[in-house]
């Protein structure tokens, strides 16, 4: 009786089967799931599939157990309802308000939490009645998540992929325990587009070496999904992460520390907010060795001599595109923590600055991470250890009121 109620639309697409995954996880978790298919999605996946996966009922007429009222009471009663893939047509239909089939009756009830995660052929995404459709939907408070870049059917590539059942999991799960559940605060990043960097910057040495660290990119992903499920249009400016893309972003690859200024500069022109958590490298090798430095016999390597990187987040704070935006930065420290970040904030010039100590089995690649948020006007935010996400909904809910 306390599991939360799920409900899972499917609508004609090849990527249905794909949803069979996302239910899955969601069962496994502990949601109790409710699959509703339309009758074109029945095509691509059984209604024995759906029925034996979720262990419920599967239905798709309004005519089906008329006493209970189905297409009324499935949407009453559940507590986020998921559409994966939803298509160009669900999508239209769900703008409109158009109620000819159990899933669009079921849309038209819920007063939850509404997630369309949609997969079609690019030139259907971009065109203007999709767009018009998307942009109605997010209005009225739905999450509409961007879909993914990579193969479609046939030979086509393009925007339009279903982005991966994990990441389209992660966000409901987001929008469940920390979404829906924060008094309201599901949506207060609704129409803002945020940028951020993740991972850290590795600057070549030779064609097989380079200078790097140890960042993993995790706390930068948490905070692109936390955004996506707060309702933001996210770009993720990722730096040599092997992390799946969050669902919805929008994700620039990049390898070097001048590679990510060029690219997070680009895309902050339009930002809202940028939150600078990739950990960029200070310095680089003055030189670069066309091929392999070999070692030789009897004979000490020579001097590496460095030159700085550019300081994107003192650039990113003192060339703002427009006097709204809010600069966010980063600092890893190994001591003195709070005293370096004090200094840090004020020669960096960014309205906030996320302190935490990082070192042997601290912050890099941990799923936990404890924090200081530092704020220009003085706030001292401390965020206690814990998941990433927990920390990332932090620095959100620092950012939100200085929009």
């Amino acid at each position: 009786m306390d599991k939360p109620r799920i409900v899972l639309g499917v609508s004609g697409g090849i990527a249905a089967y794909k949803a069979c995954e996302l239910l899955r996880r969601l069962t496994e978790s502990g949601h109790e799931v409710r699959v509703i298919p339309t009758a074109s999605a029945l095509h691509f996946v059984g209604e024995a599939t759906w029925s034996a996966l979720s262990g419920n009922p599967v239905s798709t007429a309004v005519w089906e157990g008329v006493h209970q009222v189905p297409h009324v009471r499935i949407g009453q009663s559940a507590d986020l309802v998921v559409v994966a893939p939803a298509t160009a047509d669900i999508l239209a239909k769900a703008a409109h308000g158009l109620a000819d089939d159990l899933l669009t009756n079921t849309l038209l009830t819920a007063r939850c939490p509404v997630v369309f995660a949609p997969a079609m052929h690019t030139e259907m995404w971009e065109h203007p009645a999709t767009q018009e459709n998307v942009a109605t939907l997010r209005r009225r408070g739905a999450l509409v998540i961007d879909p993914a870049v990579g193969r479609l059917t046939g030979v086509d590539t393009g925007k339009g992929r279903l982005p991966e059942p994990v990441e389209i999991f992660e966000t409901c799960r987001r929008i469940l325990v920390g979404g829906a559940g924060r008094a309201g605060k599901a949506a207060d990043l609704a129409g803002r587009h945020v940028v951020i960097s993740a991972g850290g910057t590795r600057e070549p040495l030779d064609p097989v070496r380079f200078l790097g660290n140890r960042s993993s990119g995790k706390q930068g992903y948490a905070l692109a999904r936390t955004a996506i499920a707060r309702g933001a249009r996210v770009t993720l400016v990722a730096a040599n992460t092997e992390l799946p893309d969050p669902a919805g972003a929008d994700v620039v690859r990049v390898t070097t520390a001048r590679q990510l200024r060029e690219a997070v500069l680009k895309v902050a022109a339009e930002a809202d907010a940028v939150v600078m958590a990739a950990a960029v490298a200070d310095f680089r090798p003055a030189h670069y060795a066309e091929g392999k430095i070999k070692k030789k016999d009897g004979e000490e390597p020579a001097p590496l001599e460095l030159v700085r990187n550019p300081d994107i987040l003192a650039e990113l704070s003192a060339d703002r595109p427009h006097p709204g935006q809010v600069v966010v930065g980063f600092a890893a420290e190994t001591d003195d923590v709070l005293a370096n970040g004090h200094t840090k904030l004020a020669r960096k010039g960014c309205d906030l600055l996320v302190v935490n100590e990082v070192g042997e089995h601290k912050a890099f690649g941990s799923e936990e991470n404890e924090a200081v948020i530092l704020g220009a006007d003085g706030d001292e935010i401390p965020v206690p250890y814990g998941p990433k996400e927990a920390l990332a909904d932090a620095v959100w809910d620092c950012v939100t009121p200085r929009l």
